[in-house]
């Protein structure tokens, strides 16, 4: 069985999905569609892509199309899933999947509906490294873990008009890259939050430029999260055990993971040439195989949670959009 994707948006993300797809056995890109033809054209012929369409809509009525990967800025991932769903796809939605935790719950609610698989891309769960570092934390490798720091910054483009800035396209550190450090927080600690304290500078176009978070969890975990889109930092996750540590240095796309104890050290590398989306994307392609609708990994629970404690940050830092208003 092959499964058939559609690629919703033609940006910087959706060439990185693709470009990373020829590297998945079981399943194919049908089509893909942007909201100008030239643009969906010039990528069809760029990655041998049967179909372009230069309406969202149009491809969503492809009968051909099993799921739909949203590339789109996180503003409009809560209108084009509910499109996609709405017009009987599957969907793989880039992170975050909503902007807040209401508009997933509608989200949710219409994939169980409609009886379609419905997952958030947080592609960073299914990576080899990162599978590598749970293993050695389930194995105990570096005994009990007690802290996680994650720092995840660069100088970024901080025109009003650009993605990362535009507060109209909840832009920030936060939604764009503060949730991988939640999301990898929430992987190693897999428990009920106890305490959230975040900070944050919002700046002149009222996104959140860069912020501090620390999550106190019920069994005593605690988790330090820095991001920033003007500042390049270390861009590193260190998990903390009472026997050692384990190092991931751009766990967000991680292809190396360290292992340190007692002296020793244990390195392990990921030599594939792909990015790591092929992953997910392969991933996916099992799930609809066997007609699941959610994944195990990233759970509907799971993305819930996430968005929650996003929800949480931004009240306390002040963050809202104005299409929230």
């Amino acid at each position: 069985m092959t499964i058939n994707w559609g690629i919703l948006g033609a940006g910087k993300i959706a060439h990185k999905f693709t470009n990373d797809f020829k590297a998945v056995s079981n399943g194919t890109i049908k089509a893909v569609a942007s909201r100008s033809s030239s643009r969906s054209e010039e990528f069809a012929k760029q990655y041998n892509i049967e179909k372009s369409y230069a309406s969202y809509l149009e491809m969503l009525q492809d009968s051909e199309i099993d799921v739909v990967y949203i590339a789109t800025p996180h503003n409009f991932h809560f209108e084009h899933a509910s499109m996609c769903l709405n017009n009987g796809k599957s969907v793989l939605c880039e992170k975050p999947v909503c902007v807040n935790s209401q508009e997933f719950e509608i989200l949710s609610h219409l994939a169980k509906e409609k009886q379609l698989f419905f997952m958030e891309a947080l592609w960073t769960y299914y990576l080899p490294a990162i599978l590598k570092s749970m293993e050695w934390i389930y194995t105990g490798k570096i005994g009990e873990v007690k802290q996680v720091q994650v720092s995840f910054g660069f100088n970024g483009d901080m025109n009003k008009e650009g993605r990362l800035a535009n507060s109209n396209l909840a832009g920030g550190a936060l939604l764009d890259i503060g949730i991988y450090g939640i999301a990898i927080s929430e992987l190693i600690f897999n428990d009920k939050v106890e305490n959230i304290q975040s900070m944050a500078h919002i700046g002149e176009t009222g996104v959140d430029e860069y912020n501090t978070i620390q999550i106190k969890y019920q069994k005593g975990g605690m988790a330090q999260i820095s991001s920033s889109l003007v500042s390049n930092m270390k861009n590193e996750a260190v998990i903390y055990g009472t026997k050692g540590r384990i190092i991931i240095p751009k766990f967000w796309m991680a292809k190396e993971s360290i292992l340190i104890t007692n002296g020793e050290q244990l390195n392990f590398v990921d030599k594939s040439p792909e990015l790591g989306y092929n992953y997910e994307a392969f991933a996916v392609n099992k799930l609809l195989e066997k007609g699941q609708l959610e994944s195990p990994v990233i759970p509907i629970w799971k993305s819930k949670k996430i968005l929650s404690l996003l929800d949480q940050v931004r009240k306390q830092i002040g963050l809202e959009y104005p299409f929230e208003k």
